[in-house]
């Protein structure tokens, strides 16, 4: 089952933002409502949207220098076939 839940972009200058609708799974807004208590912030999108923040921006740094070649699908199924990871 998911759960709809808004979420808001993290707000650093307290400005109202844009935002979207996405859905998870219960279970993840349930553990996020669970530390909620433990956080400063006041609800499940608020938090939600600070960790998809940090995560993102973990991610871009690890990423930012790496030489990023567009591969063709096609060129990475005969290989794979190639070596009998998938069938013919």
């Amino acid at each position: 089952m998911c759960a709809s839940i808004s979420i808001l972009t993290h707000l650093r200058d307290m400005t109202t933002e844009q935002t979207r609708t996405v859905e998870l799974p219960e279970r993840i807004v349930d553990r996020v409502g669970d530390r909620l208590p433990r956080t400063e912030f006041d609800d499940e999108a608020e938090y939600i949207t600070y960790v998809m923040e940090e995560v993102l921006y973990r991610v871009e740094q690890e990423t930012e220098d790496d030489d990023f070649e567009a591969v063709d699908e096609d060129e990475v199924k005969d290989r794979l076939k190639s070596l009998g990871y998938l069938d013919e």
